[in-house]
């Protein structure tokens, strides 16, 4: 009994010791991987690597370039817009200017008026349409006498006024329509650079003439005997402004309220 008893004491102590070592290389075992897994994961909890950093860039140039370029896109657009409304104000208010003073025009008329002799004056109220080159580009022209006289100056005084319309050209190679205003007795005509300014930017300007008969001219004077001392019955008038690469054109046509016919 005594045997039996010494013999299960001396095998139970060798198992006791080999699991001690068992649960001491677990131990060690599980250490090295708690440190090995904080060395994987060390360098994401630290922040971003360079590759990473380089690749927010990247994509944040291409988000802002596509942010400016819509933007650009807007403003560019809002100020073409802008500048197509000024010019189109700017021409409207011409051929209004324009049309009123055809429409409000003065003529001799027969039996009072007279042709004219040679070397004499010239009848005052005289419609004159003609054309020159400026600047290696032909415009039109106009003389007439209207009513609707523009006084300047605060000057209350009215009356029948001659009115020219003519082209010059600026410093800058680029091209004005000028409105002279002057009443009786009307002074030789200069170009002056106190004439209003109508529109900027002249591409072309041009007069078309229409007789009772409904022939047309690009010039008329009733003074010549070429259109037998007569006035036009309507006047077509149509004007081309320049707006950077683009050009904006304006036509009307009125029709005269007085009309000198053809003598005889």
């Amino acid at each position: 009994m005594a045997f039996m008893h010494l013999l299960s004491f001396h095998n139970i102590k060798p198992a006791t010791s080999q699991g001690s070592r068992i649960r001491h290389w677990s131990a060690r075992l599980v250490a090295r991987c708690s440190l090995l897994t904080s060395n994987i994961h060390r360098p994401q909890a630290d922040g971003f690597t360079l590759m990473e950093i380089l690749v927010a860039v990247f994509i944040l140039g291409i988000v802002m370039t596509t942010v400016m370029a819509s933007f650009s896109m807007v403003f560019s657009t809002t100020a073409a817009m802008e500048e197509a409304g000024a010019v189109f104000e700017m021409g409207k208010n011409c051929l209004n200017r324009i049309t009123a003073d055809l429409e409000n025009i003065v003529i001799a008329e027969r039996p009072f008026y007279k042709p004219p002799k040679t070397d004499g004056p010239l009848d005052p109220y005289r419609l004159q349409g003609t054309d020159e080159s400026i600047g290696g580009t032909r415009f039109a022209k106009l003389r007439l006498t209207s009513r609707a006289h523009v006084p300047l100056g605060g000057s209350p005084r009215g009356g029948v006024a001659e009115i020219v319309y003519y082209v010059q050209a600026r410093p800058d190679g680029s091209f004005q329509l000028k409105r002279a205003d002057h009443l009786y007795p009307y002074p030789r005509f200069e170009e002056r650079s106190s004439d209003p300014v109508l529109c900027e930017n002249v591409k072309s300007l041009a007069f078309l003439y229409y007789a009772e008969d409904r022939a047309d001219s690009e010039t008329w004077d009733s003074e010549s005997e070429k259109f037998a001392n007569a006035t036009p019955a309507m006047v077509a008038v149509r004007l081309e402004i320049a707006a950077g690469d683009d050009a904006f054109l304006f036509q009307t046509t009125v029709r005269l309220p007085l009309v000198r016919k053809k003598q005889g």
